[in-house]
């Protein structure tokens, strides 16, 4: 792709808003560091773009903050986040690392596959839940434990799964 089709596509990838946001961590960098605000800037990206992180979105985010596409997509793809593809409306991640484990993630997770009726890596029917398995997500003390969109749940019981299900729109 050409820098003219990147400057285009980043025009209509990004609007004003975005731009701004953006900009904002962009700031409090020094000049000529921009790259430094590849994190916060995908999540404004994901959240702009319903969940997600098309290709050309990182192409468009390479342009703007002057990195290699390459650094972009090295990011996206090292924290688990990050979405490359389609997501539900709300998702679930279960961490399943070895604390979570031993309190019992097993059992939740099997739940929550059995209510859903997906598996790890899949979106509900409805487009309502995307299940996703995360290696760890810092919360050792409250294992077993779970994101849901950005919010974490801890001490997790099959009946505070329910009721996070339960309450889903």
């Amino acid at each position: 792709m050409s820098e003219l089709q990147l400057e285009g596509a980043k025009q209509a990838l990004f609007n004003e808003a975005v731009r701004h946001q953006i900009d904002v961590w962009v700031a409090k960098y020094p000049t000529g560091q921009a790259q430094s605000a590849v994190i916060p800037a995908l999540h404004i990206l994901q959240d702009a773009h319903d969940g997600w992180l098309s290709k050309a979105v990182m192409n468009a985010l390479a342009v703007y903050l002057d990195m290699p596409s390459i650094s972009v997509y090295e990011v996206a793809t090292f924290y688990s986040m990050y979405e490359l593809s389609p997501v539900g409306k709300n998702k679930i991640s279960v961490c399943t690392n070895i604390s979570c484990q031993l309190c019992g993630s097993e059992d939740i997770v099997a739940h929550l596959k059995q209510r859903l009726g997906v598996a790890f890596g899949e979106t509900t029917d409805d487009g309502l839940v995307t299940l996703k398995e995360v290696e760890c997500l810092g919360a050792c003390c409250g294992a077993p434990m779970l994101q849901l969109n950005r919010d974490y749940h801890e001490n997790l019981t099959i009946e505070k799964i329910d009721t996070l299900l339960d309450g889903l729109s």
